[in-house]
């Protein structure tokens, strides 16, 4: 390399080692490594390999055998689980780095004690996904293929350590899946048993959003907020802000639902619906008739 270029590359790599003020105030105290997100990846990977083990692992017809692979995996999942919830826990003000060390086991062992909970949830959303899908061949084309199944899997993974106070991991996994699948689901949110999207790009739910048992979704649904509150000091408050959806719910298409409103059970919200009022149960809201204009030579449009 020429001295110039030595030049540019040293008087960088100076400047950029340095952390200004901004920088230190966006980083948690200590000096001990922060999350992996790639260690998170693998997670994710683990807990699919145990929940899904026929077709994300080694088929194995014999129970002791599949025991044991489960448990190989069951083993690295609590050993990379507790050493990244205790990097997410040096984002935690009040912990210090005894506290996090020792909450850290006690969530990981916690957290696979979970594990039953959210298999019986995953196989409820798959059942739910095949049924409401006539294109759905078999449940392996499911699981394999359709991205509700992996955004699922994140996201219950991530609830599971959101309600534990778990910071800065969950958010991690659920980005996973939205970068992936381009469904956006807070893990936050509370979502029941047999849930469904179908297609999915462009879903969004956010922190708050309760969503009920045998509910389904389609592309571009949005489950957002419509407007926010603030403290005397202009602070944002975090409260509940998004809808509830009960029981046996569909919402079609490119429809918005905003604001903590309710959508009564067994209803249905078409197409391209703006929603920021609640609606009783058995509920049919649909769009406008279209209105049919003819134009000629370009005139009046």
């Amino acid at each position: 390399m020429s001295q110039n270029v030595n030049e540019v590359l040293l008087r960088n790599v100076a400047l950029l080692s340095q952390q200004d003020e901004k920088e230190e105030a966006m980083m948690p105290a200590g000096s001990a490594p922060l999350p992996s997100v790639e260690e998170v990846r693998h997670i994710v990977s683990l807990v699919k390999s145990i929940i899904f083990t026929d077709y994300f692992y080694k088929r194995q017809p014999e129970e002791q055998i599949r025991s044991y692979y489960i448990g190989v995996n069951m083993e690295e999942l609590y050993r990379l689980l507790n050493r990244q919830i205790a990097r997410g826990l040096q984002f935690c003000e009040e912990c210090s780095e005894h506290d996090v060390m020792e909450a850290a086991e006690k969530m990981a062992l916690q957290f696979i004690d979970e594990l039953p909970e959210v298999k019986r949830l995953l196989y409820t959303d798959v059942e739910a996904m095949f049924h409401n899908d006539p294109a759905a061949v078999n449940y392996g084309e499911v699981i394999y293929c359709y991205p509700v199944v992996n955004t699922m899997t994140h996201y219950r993974i991530a609830h599971v350590l959101h309600k534990m106070r778990v910071p800065v991991i969950p958010r991690i996994i659920t980005e996973q899946a939205h970068s992936k699948t381009g469904i956006d689901i807070h893990p936050g949110a509370t979502i029941g048993e047999y849930f469904s999207i179908d297609h999915g790009t462009g879903v969004v739910i956010g922190e708050t959003t309760i969503i009920g048992n045998h509910v389904t979704l389609y592309q571009g649904v949005t489950l957002g907020a419509k407007s926010f509150k603030y403290d005397a000091e202009g602070n944002m408050l975090n409260v509940p802000r998004h809808p509830i959806i009960e029981d046996n719910v569909t919402i079609y298409s490119n429809a918005s639902i905003l604001g903590r409103i309710t959508i009564g059970h067994d209803s249905v919200i078409g197409g391209n619906i703006w929603v920021t009022n609640s609606v009783p149960p058995y509920s049919r809201i649909q769009q406008s008739k279209a209105v049919g204009l003819t134009f000629q030579g370009g005139l009046g449009i």
